[in-house]
């Protein structure tokens, strides 16, 4: 395998000859996927706005633009000329670099998601251009996705340094409070992942897309829906959506871990945040939804006509189903209290993702070994029902002891 193969991070490319086409295809997926991520972040603010006016019965953005499209253009813009704040008490490198922890990993992600392929006539979604055999992703490493898990880690990097750093006490709250929420909620992130590393057999994004090559097939129902809601409930956590947004709650943190923020660094921020719930709603339709896979109705590929295009137009309207679920729970659930939080992630999320995962590892152990599932099913949920009851208990016993001493302080 040559230099360039290696850089390229794409095995499926003849490097032999003809590298200057290998660059081209590598440098147009690069520009794609960049113009993609901004013009999508665009595209999701005014997403939003419109979404919750509609359902808060307002009008949302309507004068700069057709629809209001160009409003998220027209406030950038004046970010841009906006006076760029820095604290006299801040830690100055750190402050400035925090931004950009936030903003390029949200960047990051996308090179990895398959953003559409060729499913038509049973072919395995691979493309041809320029002669050459690759896939509509930037890059497919064997280990694509614990890349997008370490990403997605390094973002909160970003949060709590700007926190640290703004030499300020309300950001500094918020700082810490993203620690908590992201050790909380990342351990049950990790075991409903788990849940589809096991059905799918990889690592590779491109590999969980092959291996959902049915509605049957999609990770979702193969993993029995758990997982999925176990994902979406943290990964919603990690984004720090609401009703999860405690990092900067303006309630009680005035503005949170940006309150010290402005002009461009502000707007790095603002660009990652969104960013990243549409990256993170194309990992989720790459492991539950299939990815580019099509849905047929009978034997009919509705997005057919499309040909090769047909798996980026699946990917989009996937991922659109997703964005407007994140809209709904915005404009719909309250903010949780901090203790509820913690509650949620430790004493729900992260038991029932581990059980779950538990019983899916025992029915795989069952059909590998010949076992009767119809025993091996029940005798995993009768030992659920067992660990649920201890643990109920225990967290009864525990209040009923904190109520009899009464507060610490």
């Amino acid at each position: 395998m040559s230099a360039l193969s290696l850089f390229a991070v794409d095995p499926m490319l003849d490097t032999s000859e003809w590298w200057w086409k290998v660059l081209a295809i590598i440098a147009a997926k690069v520009l794609v996927i960049f113009v993609l991520g901004l013009v999508g972040t665009m595209f999701m603010v005014w997403f939003e706005r419109k979404i919750v006016s509609g359902m808060q019965n307002r009008i949302g953005p309507n004068k700069a633009g057709p629809y209001g499209l160009l409003q998220t253009l027209a406030d950038g813009t004046k970010l841009f000329f906006k006076e760029d704040l820095l604290p006299e008490q801040a830690d100055k490198w750190v402050f400035r670099l925090a931004p950009f922890l936030a903003f390029v990993p949200a960047f990051l992600v996308w090179s990895v998601i398959p953003l559409g392929g060729d499913f038509t006539d049973g072919k395995d979604g691979t493309v041809t251009w320029f002669g050459e055999v690759t896939r509509v992703q930037l890059v497919d490493p064997p280990v694509g996705i614990l890349m997008v898990l370490a990403l997605s880690s390094i973002g909160v990097y970003g949060i709590m340094l700007a926190g640290w750093a703004s030499g300020s006490k309300y950001p500094l709250l918020g700082s810490v409070r993203a620690s908590a929420q992201m050790i909380s909620y990342e351990a049950a992130l990790g075991l409903s992942l788990g849940a589809v590393l096991l059905m799918s057999g990889t690592l590779s994004t491109s590999g969980i897309v092959g291996a959902q090559d049915g509605l049957a097939s999609w990770n979702i129902a193969a993993t029995g829906f758990i997982p999925f809601f176990i994902f979406l409930i943290a990964m919603t956590a990690e984004l720090n959506r609401p009703p999860f947004d405690l990092v900067e709650a303006e309630q009680e943190l005035v503005g949170g871990f940006n309150t010290e923020y402005s002009s461009i660094r502000f707007a790095l921020f603002f660009l990652a945040e969104f960013m990243n719930v549409i990256t993170m709603s194309g990992v989720m339709v790459t492991l539950f939804l299939g990815g580019p896979q099509p849905l047929h109705v009978g034997d009919i590929d509705i997005f057919g006509w499309a040909g090769p295009l047909s798996g980026t137009l699946w990917v989009i309207l996937k991922t659109l189903a997703f964005l407007y679920a994140y809209v709904w729970f915005r404009a719909t659930l309250p903010r949780l209290r901090y203790d509820q939080l913690m509650d949620f992630g430790w004493k729900l999320l992260i038991p029932v993702a581990l059980g779950w995962f538990i019983v899916l590892a025992a029915i795989e152990l069952g059909r590998d070994e010949d076992w009767n599932i119809y025993l091996v099913v029940p005798i995993c949920l009768a030992g659920l029902a067992v660990g649920y009851a201890l643990l109920s208990s225990a967290l009864t016993v525990s209040r009923r002891n904190r109520e009899r001493d009464g507060a610490a302080y």
